[in-house]
C-alpha cells in the first residue's frame, strides 16, 4: 500500500529540499488521512487471519516514518554532513541542521500523539508503550549513523554554549530575584529547600538548567537507548561541565582576603555556591527519573562501560560530586578568611589579655550597645563588629543549609583559636581580668544568638576556660 504512494511523495519531497517544513507537513497529512481507512479496511482482514497483537495503523505509521527517514538521510542529511566539513559552509549548515531537528522533534511528537489517540482502548499500557517505541521516530536516522549523531551533538552543544553566553551578558544574570537581600526568619522550615528562590541561586542557574533540559528533550523520541544515552553525554552533560567552569572561574576571579573581606566579593562567591547547590539538587531529582535510571542501567553493562569508569547508580554522579566539592571548597574558603580576619583584628586584645598582670590599665572597658547591656574591651570591639556584619551579610545571601554549616564551623574555629591562644594566662590572679574575659566571651556568644538558643554550647573549650 505504501509503495505507490511513496513514489508520488518523493516527487514532491524533491521539490522541497530547501523548504523541509513542507516535506514534514505533507508526510503528516498523508499519514493522518489514510489512518482511518487503514483501520477500517485492513484491520478486519488482519483480525480475520488471527494475527494477534498486529496493528495495521501502527504498521502504516511506521512505514510512513521510515519512508520520510530514508528520504531525509539520502537527500538532506548526507549533503549537510558533507558541507559541515567545509569551514566556510559550517555556519549555514548549523542553522539548517538545527531547523531540521526542530521539525523532526515536532513531527515525532505529532505522530506519537496520533498513535496514542488511535490506540485501542482494550490494549494494555505495556502494549501501548511497546507499540509507540518502535520505528515511529524519524530520529532513528541517528541510531544508524553514529557519525551524524556526533555532528548533531557538536552543533547542539555549541548552540547551547552560545545561549548561555548571551544570558551571561544580561546584568541581571547573577541576581536572585526582586527581593534579593531581604532577611528571612531563621527557622527549620528554611532547610526544606527545593526551589531556586529557596536556594537563593542566581537566575543564571535556572537558565543553565533550562538549556540542559532542552537538549535532553531533543532526543526523547529516539527509540534506541544507546544513541540517546550517547547524545545526552555529548551535549547536556558536557554543557553542565562548561557551566561548572563558569562558576569556578567566577569564584577564582573574586579576591577575598583576611585583611579586608569585601562584601561584594563575598556575595559573588555565595552566588556561585548557591548555584552549585541548586543545580546539584535538581540533578539528583533528574537522576531518579525512570528514563535516566534506564539509561544508567544500560551504561553500567560491563560490555558498554569504560574500564576507567566506576559503576554508579546515579546518572549524574560525577557532576553531582563536582558541584558538591565546588560548594564545599569555597564555603571553607569563606570560613578560613573570616577566621583569619578575626585572628588579625583581635591580636592586640589577645596580647593584652595575656599580659594583663603587667598592664591592666590598658584594658579600659567601653560600653556596648543597649541590646547587649555589657562592657566590652576596646580592642575586642572591632573583631566582634566585623564578625557580626559578615554573618548578617552571609545570612542574607547564602542558602540556609550552607549558612548553618558556616556559622557552626566559625564557632568551632573561634573556640579552637581562643582555647589555644593561652589568653587567660595573665588574668588568673585578677578578679577584674576574669570578669572582663567572661564579659567579652558573652559578647561573642551573643553574635550567634540569632541562630540558636544556646550559642555557648558551640564553644565547649572556651566555657571550660571560663569555669577554671
Amino acid at each position: 500500500m505504501v509503495s505507490p504512494i511513496a513514489s508520488r511523495m518523493e516527487y514532491h519531497f524533491s521539490k522541497w529540499v530547501d523548504q523541509p517544513e513542507f516535506i514534514f507537513e505533507l508526510a503528516y497529512k498523508i499519514t493522518r488521512d489514510f489512518i482511518i481507512g487503514v483501520d477500517d479496511v485492513l484491520q478486519p482482514l488482519i483480525d480475520r487471519a488471527r494475527l494477534i497483537s498486529y496493528s495495521a495503523k501502527e504498521a502504516w505509521v511506521s512505514s510512513m516514518v521510515q519512508l520520510l527517514s530514508e528520504f531525509l538521510s539520502k537527500r538532506i542529511f548526507s549533503s549537510l554532513a558533507e558541507r559541515y566539513k567545509e569551514k566556510q559552509m559550517k555556519s549555514e549548515v548549523i542553522l539548517s541542521w538545527l531547523h531540521l531537528i526542530d521539525l523532526i522533534v515536532l513531527f515525532d511528537k505529532r505522530i506519537q500523539l496520533l498513535l496514542s489517540s488511535e490506540t485501542s482502548m482494550f490494549s494494555t499500557d505495556l502494549d501501548r508503550v511497546e507499540s509507540l517505541s518502535g520505528n515511529t521516530s524519524v530520529l532513528m536516522i541517528f541510531g544508524n549513523r553514529p557519525d551524524w549523531l556526533k555532528i548533531w551533538a557538536k552543533i547542539e552543544l555549541k548552540n547551547a554554549c552560545n545561549k548561555l553566553k548571551t544570558d551571561l551578558k544580561d546584568e541581571r544574570a547573577w541576581n536572585v530575584d526582586g527581593k534579593e537581600g531581604a532577611e528571612l526568619p531563621f527557622d527549620t522550615q528554611h532547610f526544606l529547600i527545593s526551589t531556586r528562590e529557596d536556594h537563593k541561586a542566581p537566575l543564571i542557574a535556572e537558565s543553565a538548567l533550562r538549556i540542559t533540559w532542552e537538549m535532553v528533550e531533543r532526543c526523547q523520541t529516539m527509540p534506541v537507548i544507546l544513541p540517546r544515552l550517547e547524545f545526552i553525554r555529548l551535549t547536556a552533560v558536557r554543557f553542565l561541565w562548561y557551566f561548572f567552569k563558569v562558576l569556578l572561574v567566577r569564584c577564582k576571579r573574586t579576591e577575598i582576603t583576611p585583611y579586608n573581606p569585601d562584601d561584594e566579593a563575598l556575595v559573588r562567591v555565595c552566588g556561585s555556591i548557591n548555584a552549585a547547590k541548586y543545580i546539584e539538587s535538581r540533578l539528583r531529582q533528574w537522576s531518579d527519573d525512570v528514563n535516566f535510571l534506564e539509561m544508567k542501567l544500560v551504561e553500567n553493562v560491563p560490555s558498554i562501560r569504560r574500564k576507567d569508569k566506576k559503576t554508579d547508580i546515579n546518572f549524574f554522579g560525577e557532576e553531582i560530586q563536582s558541584l558538591s566539592e565546588l560548594a564545599t571548597n569555597w564555603l571553607m574558603e569563606i570560613i578560613s578568611v573570616l577566621l583569619h580576619q578575626f585572628e588579625n583584628l583581635s591580636w592586640e586584645y589577645v596580647q593584652k589579655m595575656k599580659h594583663y598582670d603587667q598592664q591592666p590599665e590598658d584594658l579600659a572597658p567601653v560600653e556596648a550597645s543597649g541590646a547587649m547591656d555589657l562592657t566590652i574591651s576596646v580592642d575586642f570591639v572591632e573583631p566582634l563588629d566585623a564578625l557580626r556584619c559578615h554573618l548578617i551579610l552571609l545570612r542574607m545571601t547564602l542558602n540556609a543549609t550552607d549558612f548553618l554549616d558556616l556559622w557552626r564551623s566559625l564557632a568551632e574555629g573561634l573556640d579552637h583559636f581562643l582555647s589555644c591562644s593561652n589568653i587567660t594566662c595573665g588574668i588568673h590572679f585578677f578578679d577584674r581580668g576574669i570578669y572582663q574575659f567572661e564579659t567579652d566571651m558573652q559578647a561573642l556568644f551573643s553574635i550567634f544568638q540569632p541562630f540558636c538558643v544556646r550559642p555557648e554550647a558551640f564553644f565547649p573549650s572556651t566555657i571550660e576556660i571560663m569555669k577554671c
